[in-house]
This record gives C-alpha cells, sequence and structure tokens, in this order.
C-alpha cells in the first residue's frame, strides 16, 4: 500500500530532522577540534617516555643533533685547506734586486761566492712559497691548518704548511743554510731581508666560497624512520638516539602542520572523520530505535551528550589542560542506559570515543581503556535507585581502568612499569563520575527524563500526595497499591521498566481525591449515584482523568507519570453507565463521547500494562468467588476485549507479551483470592 500524503510529509520531516542533527553536531565538535595541534608529547634525555606507543605515521629523516653537526662543521672546517695564489713575479723581483744590487757593489769585478749561493737559496724559498707572519700564525694557531692550497694559473696544489716558509723562517734558512762555508758574518755582508718578501697571497673570496660549499655538503641527516616503525613505547628510557629521532619526528610533524595550513586536509579529514560517526550512530538510530525520534528530548539528550563531551575534550587538548584521561567519559553511557536502553547507550559512547581519540592524534590506548570502561558502566547500572549504585558503579570503573591499562602496559613493555601519573587521572576521572548523580536532576529539568532516583522518590508512601490519598481516599490508595504491585510483576516478566509502571500505578488515580465517596472502593454504605442520573454519574466518574492530570501538575509530577494518568483508561468508556443509560433510553441515539474518558490510548508497553492490571484489579473485586477459572476467565475476558477495541495498537507490545502479562495477572490474583481456612470453635465440654 502506497503511502499517502501525510505519512510521506512525516517521512521527509524526519529525514531533514536527521540531516540537521548530524550536520550540526558535526559543525560543533569541528569547530572546536584543533587544526594546527603540535607535537603534544613532551620528553627529556634519559628520562622515561610517559605515553603509550608512538609509532611513525609517515617516513621522515632523522635529524643530528646540533652538538655533532656543530663537531663535524669544526672539523670541516680544521680540514679545510685556505686559497693561496702564488705570484712569480715576487721571485723575479727579488733576483733582480739581488743582481742589480751586484753590479753596482762591485762594479764590473767578480762577485763573490756568496751571491750565487743567496740566489740559489731564494729560488728554493720561492718555489716553496713564502707567507706573512700573520697569515702563518692564523693558520697554524686558532684554525689549526694543516695544508694550504696553492693556485699557480689554473691548477690548485694541496701544500703543507710545515714546508711553507714565513718571512722569518725564510731568513734564518739562508742565514744557516751552509754555515760551513757562509757563516753569518759573511751572509750579514748583505741585507738578506730586502730579498724576501710574500709570494703567497691569501684569496679570501675563493676559500669563503669553497668552504660554504664543503659546509653546505655535510649531512644534517642520520639516517631515515619508515612509516609505521615503532620509534618508543610507555616506560622505555629516552636514549640520545631516541631523542634524536623524536626531535625529528616534532619538526617534520610541525613542518606538515605548515604545508596543511595552505590546504586544510585536516579540517577535511576531521570534517569527514565526525561526520561519519554521527552518520552511523543516528543510521542506527533510525534502524534500531526509530521511536526516539518521536520526542525531541531524547534527540536532544542523545546528541547533545556526546557534542558536550567532543567539545570539552577538544578544548583541553586545544590549551593543554589537564589530561584527556581525566574526563568522565562514562557519564554518557549512564546518563542514556538508565534514561534509555543499554545498546543506544553503547553506540552513542562508542561514537563518541572514536571523536575523541582523533582529537588525541589517533591514541588507540585511548578508545580501548573508554570502550572497557564504558561497558562496565552499562552493565553494572541497569537501574538506578540508590546513591550508592553511583559509587559501586565509579569504584568499577576505576577498576576497569586500572586492571586494562597495567595489562595493556604488561603486553607492550613486557614488564611492570607503573605510570602513577595515569593512575591519579584514572582516580579523577571517577571522582568526577560521581557527580552524575547530582547531574541527573539537572537532565530531568532540562530535558523532562524521570530517573528511577526520582521515580523512587514519588513511590514513597509518605510523599505528600499519596499520603493524603491514604487520608482522603483509602480505598482509592488500596487498589493503586495492589495495582502497582501487579504492573510491576508483569513488567519484570517481559522485560518492561518495572519502577516506572510502579510509581505511574500509584499516582493513577489521584483525581478521584476530589470526589472520593463516588468511587465505589471508598463507598461504605449508600452510594451518592443513586441520587444521580447515568449520564451525570459517568462525567462524575469520568472526571477524575482530567483531574489527576491537573492535580499532577499543581505538585509537578514528571511528565512521564501524568502519561499514566491519561492513558489508563485510553478512549474506553464508563460502560457501567452508558449501558445503563441505553437501557433506560432504548429507542434515542447515544452520543457516546459524553461517556468516553478524554484520555489517550497507550503508547509504551508501561502503559499497556497499567491499562491491563487496573482493569483486572477492579473487575476482580466483583467476583462472587475466586476460582481459578472464573479468575482465568475474568483475565482473559478484559484483556482480550481491550485488545479488540484497539487499545494497544499505538503501543509496541506484542501479543507473546500480552499473553505472559495474563499468565502473571491469574497466578497472582490466585495468590490474593486463595481460600482461606475457617477455625473452628472450642465445643462446651472443651470449654
Amino acid at each position: 500500500m502506497k503511502p499517502n500524503k501525510q505519512q510521506r510529509r512525516t517521512k521527509l520531516s524526519r529525514l531533514l530532522m536527521k540531516s540537521f542533527l548530524v550536520l550540526v553536531s558535526t559543525a560543533l565538535v569541528v569547530y572546536f577540534m584543533p587544526r594546527r595541534d603540535e607535537f603534544g608529547y613532551k620528553y627529556e634525555l634519559n628520562k622515561p617516555w610517559n605515553y603509550g606507543l608512538l609509532i611513525a605515521n609517515t617516513k621522515f629523516p632523522v635529524l643530528k643533533n646540533d652538538s655533532v653537526l656543530q663537531k663535524e662543521q669544526l672539523n670541516t672546517k680544521r680540514r679545510f685547506q685556505p686559497y693561496y695564489n702564488f705570484s712569480p713575479a715576487v721571485k723575479d723581483s727579488m733576483m733582480s734586486r739581488l743582481y742589480v744590487h751586484v753590479a753596482q757593489e762591485w762594479q764590473g769585478q767578480g762577485a763573490p761566492l756568496y751571491v750565487d749561493h743567496i740566489a740559489e737559496l731564494l729560488d728554493t724559498i720561492y718555489r716553496r712559497g713564502v707567507l706573512s707572519v700573520e697569515d702563518y700564525s692564523r693558520l697554524t694557531g686558532k684554525e689549526k691548518h694543516k695544508h694550504i692550497r696553492v693556485v699557480k694559473g689554473n691548477e690548485a696544489t694541496s701544500v703543507p704548511i710545515s714546508r711553507v716558509f714565513t718571512l722569518r723562517s725564510a731568513y734564518r734558512y739562508i742565514m744557516t743554510a751552509d754555515t760551513a762555508k757562509y757563516s753569518r758574518l759573511v751572509m750579514q755582508q748583505y741585507n738578506i731581508n730586502e730579498l724576501i718578501h710574500q709570494n703567497l697571497a691569501y684569496d679570501a673570496m675563493k676559500s669563503k666560497t669553497e668552504l660554504e660549499g664543503q659546509l653546505q655538503n655535510i649531512s644534517s641527516y642520520n639516517g631515515f624512520v619508515q612509516a609505521g616503525q615503532k620509534i618508543i613505547d610507555r616506560g622505555e628510557t629516552v636514549t640520545d638516539e631516541i631523542y634524536d629521532i623524536l626531535r625529528s619526528y616534532e619538526i617534520d610533524y610541525e613542518k606538515r602542520n605548515i604545508d596543511e595550513a595552505k590546504i586544510p586536509y585536516k579540517f577535511i579529514g576531521q570534517i569527514i572523520f565526525v561526520f561519519i560517526n554521527f552518520l552511523l550512530m543516528t543510521i542506527y538510530l533510525s534502524l534500531f530505535r526509530a521511536d526516539y525520534f518521536e520526542h525531541m528530548r531524547n534527540v536532544a539528550l542523545i546528541y547533545a551528550l556526546p557534542v558536550l563531551l567532543c567539545v570539552v575534550a577538544a578544548f583541553m587538548v586545544s590549551h593543554k589542560i589537564l589530561n584527556v584521561f581525566m574526563l568522565p567519559c562514562c557519564f554518557v553511557p549512564i546518563v542514556l542506559r538508565i534514561f534509555m536502553d543499554s545498546r543506544t547507550a553503547f553506540m552513542v559512547h562508542c561514537a563518541m570515543v572514536l571523536i575523541i581519540s582523533i582529537i588525541l592524534a589517533s591514541n588507540y590506548e585511548f578508545v580501548i581503556l573508554q570502550i572497557a570502561a564504558g561497558m562496565t558502566a552499562i552493565h553494572s547500572l541497569r537501574e538506578l535507585s540508590q546513591r550508592s549504585q553511583i559509587v559501586r558503579t565509579s569504584f568499577l570503573v576505576y577498576l576497569t581502568y586500572v586492571l586494562f591499562f597495567t595489562g595493556y602496559s604488561l603486553y607492550h613493555e613486557n614488564g611492570i612499569k607503573m605510570d602513577y601519573w595515569m593512575y591519579i587521572c584514572f582516580s579523577i576521572n571517577c571522582v568526577l563520575l560521581l557527580f552524575t548523580y547530582p547531574m541527573m536532576w539537572m537532565l530531568e529539568k532540562v530535558f523532562g527524563f524521570t530517573s528511577d532516583v526520582t521515580l523512587v522518590e514519588l513511590s514513597n508512601v509518605h510523599n505528600p500526595l499519596l499520603q493524603r490519598m491514604t487520608e482522603v481516599a483509602p480505598g482509592t490508595f488500596q487498589h493503586s497499591m495492589q495495582v502497582a504491585n501487579l504492573s510491576a510483576e508483569v513488567a519484570g516478566k517481559i522485560g518492561a521498566k518495572a519502577q516506572l509502571v510502579r510509581t505511574g500505578a500509584l499516582y493513577h488515580d489521584i483525581g478521584k481525591m476530589e470526589r472520593p465517596v463516588f468511587f465505589t472502593e471508598n463507598q461504605s454504605g449508600i452510594s451518592p449515584h443513586k441520587h444521580l442520573t447515568p449520564l451525570k454519574s459517568a462525567q462524575v466518574i469520568i472526571a477524575h482523568v482530567p483531574n489527576g492530570v491537573a492535580l499532577a501538575e499543581k505538585h509537578h509530577i514528571p511528565e512521564d507519570i501524568k502519561r499514566f494518568i491519561l492513558t489508563h483508561h485510553g478512549h474506553s468508556k464508563a460502560k457501567y453507565f452508558y449501558i445503563t443509560y441505553k437501557n433506560e433510553h432504548p429507542d434515542e441515539e447515544v452520543d457516546e463521547s459524553l461517556f468516553t474518558y478524554p484520555g489517550v490510548n497507550p503508547s509504551s508497553k508501561e502503559e499497556a500494562i497499567l491499562m491491563m492490571c487496573d482493569a483486572v484489579e477492579a473487575a476482580s473485586r466483583s467476583l462472587p468467588e475466586y476460582t481459578e477459572e472464573s479468575i482465568s476467565q475474568l483475565v482473559d475476558k478484559i484483556i482480550d476485549g481491550q485488545v479488540s477495541e484497539g487499545f494497544f495498537n499505538e503501543c509496541s507490545i506484542t501479543f507473546k507479551e500480552i499473553a505472559v502479562a495474563k499468565s502473571v495477572l491469574k497466578e497472582k490474583l490466585m495468590t490474593i483470592y486463595h481460600t482461606r481456612i475457617s477455625y473452628p470453635e472450642l465445643n462446651e465440654e472443651s470449654k
């Protein structure tokens, strides 16, 4: 059958609402997520690594540390051979000066033999090269060079500094070269100093260019780390080698962040990842929890809690506030488990943890611990009815953190390495989790939910409204107590919320307190209906529903409980007075709305259970005798009639669950109205 226009419109509006929720949730989380995050790890040389297993996510070079690089640069400078230009003109000039002096001194007479000796020595020192004293001191002093490069034309030759002369050493060399033949006195006859000049000139430009080239050729890398390669694990010591790798990884990480700033790959990736998580969560809800979308409070809570925790985690990471492991993530599954169901709580928790793990730069250790802790929180807190349950759950979550973290550490480190900081974080996390109890009250007020704690408080017979009922309408109070017990028993058998239906049963007839004497359970003697017409009596009876709603609103009773007041009769009729009126007016067309309760049919299992138990309990009081057959026939007749009239068409209760409810009611009514033995009396003789 094709859906009508209204159904198509409803389906489209639901689709638009879901799309809006996914997009808004994604936008809020991504907006607060860090873009150009920093390296995020703090490390010191010869100190233990305080984080989990670190694996390189990309290939990067390992930079040499500054001391090694400076040492290599210093060695390069010491091995460097400065360039000196060789000048042959100096030798020619000095030799010419020598012979000119001889010609002027001896005027054509034969020159002394020491002149040829001096010329030979000059040829030697100029061939080997002469440096200035300053250049020689600099080369052999601070710079500690052992060779220089002598440039002759287009050719540069490496020459040991030890073979090169200075002006002083050249003078000493000439004066002492052959003292046997030419004594110092003989050599001093000629001023040798005038013949010794520097013929090696420092080429600053070429030396600087060559040195810079050699320094640039020094590699600043010390190998590469491949993508996927382990760098360090928790508890391991940061050695010199690992320190260089971490420093290189940090530099490469920041460099990639700068490059990514030009094209927002990170931003796009965040949008895709967060969007997919919220989309999968929405698909799950659409397939298995579609009824949640019928109430905005459900939708608001389901999406608001994970978004809030993700935003807080992003803020902590961006501003480096404390440690994200202190964040009580289990607060979300606890709240959703109490107000909704365990499967939804787990699915939302998983989506939230995955998003936070991306904020932490894919820390899968966080995912493992939080998933385990979330499962523990969900399983340990089925129904919250006492403060001590939160304390117990918090302790179990702490124990889960400690055991899983210890096991994880042992597996990766092959030994026990206590990380006290992490255990402190777990302790703070679980202390904050204790604030779930007061937060429940706030969530109830904001989203309109009703927790089991509130239900337990409302179920207290000393509650002012119930206390007034015991005084004004004691019969109605006893009836409500009986219905509460029956309803809770049925709910427990079919997996419904027993505490909710018990509390609803206690308040479902509070409207009768306005005119209690008109209801049979409160009458003792003549019924006031004797003086009323069936129509007027019906109006008085059905008025207890709107009167009950008004009374509940006056005393601020939660919406979930008010629903039981509206639905415990549904659209049924006050049949006794309706039939009486029809019998008295057989030819008159009866306006059925005057005898119909102004309520709505049940929309949940709990409301259906209360309708069944209320009708059966009230009718059971009118049985002439209580036998298994009469009780069974009564239960079947009433509940089958409710089913045939379509009272349960709008709720999710199944025929199997209705059959279970019948069985429980029959068993309980037989127990309540069991046959009692009569006690014998003493005869006259015994007296």
